[in-house]
């Protein structure tokens, strides 16, 4: 009977894994606290309209880098998933993931990052980078308000768009420009920070 107890609680103990992970390096990735918001990154915050694009509300969050690392500083999935986008123009480039969990099915965003390792439809996991934090050369190309990485999780798919021959891996889009009111960021959008700090455990 002892034997058999034991059995079951290694089973248990090594049958549940660990699904949601927080997306940069850190000794504990269940520890929520080492993830630092820019200024302006909160999620639901208003952005100014710009030249090409309208006011809108924010719908993910800004990460900071989490060290001086300058280098290679990675980012990770949040959760295994299938990479079902990828785009790679420069600032703007950008990773979506397919992640089915517990009969339930969400969508992550990582944008603003470079060094993309990710394919196109490979399934990845927390464990390894799909991606990096701008390096300094890319940071002085493209502007220093690029230091940090967009991260958006999604309660509904994206909107499956035409990949034309500039971005030819890039087949979704998220809701990004289109929520104007808070019932649009609700419909659309989990609060990032809510969101892990629910399922880091």
């Amino acid at each position: 009977m002892v034997l058999k107890n034991l059995v079951l609680l290694l089973f248990i103990t090594f049958s549940i894994q660990p699904l949601f992970f927080i997306p940069i390096n850190s000794p504990d990735r269940k520890d929520f606290s080492k993830i630092q918001l820019t200024d302006i990154g909160k999620y639901g915050l208003i952005r100014k309209a710009r030249k090409t694009v309208p006011s809108h509300l924010h719908t993910g969050i800004d990460i900071k880098r989490p060290t001086n690392n300058y280098i290679d500083q990675p980012v990770y999935p949040i959760a295994k998933g299938l990479i079902i986008s990828k785009r790679i123009d420069g600032p703007y480039a950008q990773l979506i993931i397919e992640h089915k969990i517990n009969n339930k099915t969400i969508w992550t965003v990582y944008e603003h990052i470079a060094g993309i390792t990710a394919k196109l439809n490979e399934t990845v996991n927390p464990d390894k980078p799909i991606a990096r934090f701008m390096n300094k050369n890319e940071l002085n190309k493209y502007g220093w308000q690029f230091d940090h990485f967009h991260l958006e999780i999604l309660k509904i798919k994206p909107i499956r768009i035409k990949p034309d021959h500039l971005q030819p891996e890039r087949l979704y889009n998220s809701y990004t420009l289109i929520c104007f009111k808070q019932s649009d960021l609700e419909k659309y959008f989990f609060d990032p920070i809510e969101f892990l700090k629910e399922n880091l455990h």
